[in-house]
């Protein structure tokens, strides 16, 4: 078993301006918020989740991005409210928000 039941990496790369890059779409508050959100629903720690800051994953043109391993899920995402629906349903009840979720093929 691994020691945590999901891990949460969001692509907070930023690039030169004019280039894109995830951390344009406030990646990096967003992780924030992520982290203390799931902190606030005792998620957070052994057996959990860990949501964490990464550099590029390779999406920034589909981004911003996150992956949740190990289900290898990738997600876009614009605000709080998808972040939200990714917890609520996602890391609290195994299901899979479709309407967030990236094609696997689509780097």
């Amino acid at each position: 078993m691994s020691y945590f039941k999901h891990h949460v990496f969001f692509c907070c790369n930023q690039r030169n301006a004019g280039d894109t890059c995830c951390n344009n779409h406030q990646a990096s508050a967003l992780q924030t918020y992520a982290k203390e959100r799931s902190a606030a629903l005792g998620l957070k720690g052994k057996g959990s989740v860990r949501v964490n800051t990464a550099g590029c994953l390779g999406r920034c043109d589909d981004g911003p991005v996150l992956v949740v391993y190990p289900d290898n899920v990738w997600y876009t995402y614009v605000d709080k409210e998808d972040i939200d629906d990714i917890i609520d349903n996602h890391l609290l009840h195994g299901r899979i928000v479709e309407r967030l979720r990236l094609p696997e093929d689509a780097a």
